[in-house]
């Protein structure tokens, strides 16, 4: 039986003499997945691509098990989508809208409208629901956009910066919900954005890409084993003879708040070599503790080793 949740051979796709996507190869089993990579890494020609909205010019794939390029109606039936630009009809209702998508996706009229309360009040709408899209502030729009998502219920939804605009209020409640989604009610999540903490808040595993080729698809505790070690310190004195000997033997060091200095090691050199070159630079340590190296630097870790070959 064949459990994957996305099968791609070779796919390649160019606007032009311009190529996005270069030859790429991905085997995903269900999960959540952070699609993560710098502007024009071919993020959303992928989506694009998986949805339908692009056709494929040359390999193959096949999601939830549908050929992605023989099947693109029975996809939309079984993949949610908030996209990142606006969608909303705007002098319709919340829960005009959220209906109207449902049928959109196969569902019947009648129980598209029961499913539009249910998920509005899911995602935290009370009577706004009966109010003009056009009405909404910028928070109740990403909500209203992920209600339509899974209003008919996908097992596979796909996120385009689910977050943009949002206060810290809204985007803690909306990764809750994400969180919530995976968790209890098993669905796969692809998301897409550019805020790296959301992805740690949420995802499992990342797929990064970079100049249209897959650099990683690993879960983000094997990316961590697979990378150096971090450790936060603090000097008694001038730091700066410290820091140069640490960039001799490839640190990467990062200044925080106060006096703290973030270190992150190449593969392979132990921490305690920091207290080696502390010593022979004459400087004291006042504080050392190992630290779980961010997203953000193991992402930034592998660009660096991709532009280096």
């Amino acid at each position: 039986m064949n459990d994957s949740l996305l099968l791609l051979k070779d796919i390649s796709y160019s606007y032009g003499k311009v190529k996005a996507l270069d030859g790429v190869n991905l085997l995903l089993t269900p999960g959540v997945y952070g699609l993560l990579g710098p502007n024009g890494a071919g993020k959303s020609t992928l989506m694009k691509l998986l949805l339908g909205f692009l056709p494929f010019q040359t390999g193959e794939g096949s999601l939830l098990g549908c050929d992605v390029r023989r099947e693109k109606a029975l996809l939309r039936r079984r993949v949610g989508y908030m996209p990142e630009g606006e969608c909303l009809v705007p002098e319709m209702s919340g829960v005009e809208v959220t209906a109207y998508l449902g049928e959109l996706s196969g569902m019947e009229g009648t129980e598209a409208m029961k499913r539009a309360h249910e998920v509005l009040y899911y995602v935290g709408f009370g009577e706004e629901r009966y109010r003009k899209a056009a009405t909404y502030s910028t928070g109740m729009k990403q909500k209203l956009k992920l209600a339509q998502a899974i209003v008919h219920d996908p097992p596979l939804l796909f996120l385009d910066e689910p977050t943009s605009g949002m206060d810290p209020q809204g985007r803690k409640e909306l990764l809750e919900l994400v969180r919530e989604m995976a968790a209890l009610k098993r669905m796969s999540i692809l998301f897409s954005t550019h805020l790296l903490p959301d992805v740690e808040e949420t995802c499992d595993r990342v797929i990064v890409l970079h100049r249209g080729r897959v650099l990683a698809t690993e879960a983000l505790s094997v990316l961590r084993e697979r990378n150096g070690d971090a450790v936060e310190i603090e000097t008694v004195g001038p730091r700066e003879p410290l820091l140069e000997r640490l960039a001799r033997e490839g640190c990467r060091s990062a200044a925080m708040e106060g006096e703290r200095v973030r270190v992150v090691l190449p593969k392979g050199l132990p921490p305690s070599r920091i207290w080696t070159l502390a010593g022979e630079a004459d400087t004291p340590l006042r504080r050392f503790q190992p630290v779980k190296s961010t997203l953000e630097e193991l992402f930034l870790e592998l660009l660096e080793k991709s532009d280096g070959n």
